[in-house]
């Protein structure tokens, strides 16, 4: 029986250190971490490392459950992963595991609470930009393609293919700059 800890932080600028030294100290002998957003599994390999790992008798620990995921049913999907392969899932804030049956509604009540929590964020830094943008400091997010460079390919005669492996990015996004898009 393993403990396996899991950590995750949702931007590189965020630091692991807290949510380490807490798996550490719980006895997790197997520590995976990330820096990755929890609002979907997409992206999320180290997670995926561990699910695939988990033997029966392992445990799945992490500090919080919205270090497991941001919405109820990717977090009760991954718990369920977890009970398939004969394992369960600790929370250590609120303690909470899923050996029990009050266990599993605790998880799905914590579930729903890290994905209205998720949803508050959202509401929030929308007003945030509203608000900004109506203060006229925000100007909205920084163009990642050079607009003129793929317009000036363009009138060279380079195809529309080339230009995207040129950018870095998909034809469809030249299409759409060339239609004056985007």
């Amino acid at each position: 029986m393993a403990r396996i800890g899991y950590a995750r932080v949702s931007t590189a600028d965020q630091d692991l250190e807290t949510q380490l030294s807490k798996l550490k100290a719980e006895g997790c002998g197997i520590i995976r971490s990330e820096k990755v957003s929890g609002a979907s599994r997409d992206g999320r390999a180290e997670l995926a490392t561990i699910i695939d790992f988990l033997r029966p008798g392992d445990e799945l620990v992490v500090t919080r459950l919205d270090r497991l995921g941001r919405d109820t049913r990717d977090v009760l999907n991954l718990i369920h992963e977890c009970e398939q392969r004969g394992a369960f899932v600790t929370v250590l804030d609120p303690h909470v595991s899923t050996r029990g049956d009050m266990g599993q509604l605790v998880m799905t009540v914590l579930g729903m609470v890290a994905q209205m929590e998720r949803r508050f964020i959202k509401e929030r830094q929308r007003e945030g930009i509203e608000k900004a943008k109506v203060g006229g400091v925000y100007k909205g997010g920084q163009s990642r393609i050079d607009h003129q460079r793929a317009k000036e390919m363009n009138a060279s005669k380079i195809g529309i293919s080339a230009i995207a492996k040129t950018l870095g990015c998909s034809r469809m996004q030249v299409y759409r700059i060339l239609k004056g898009g985007v």
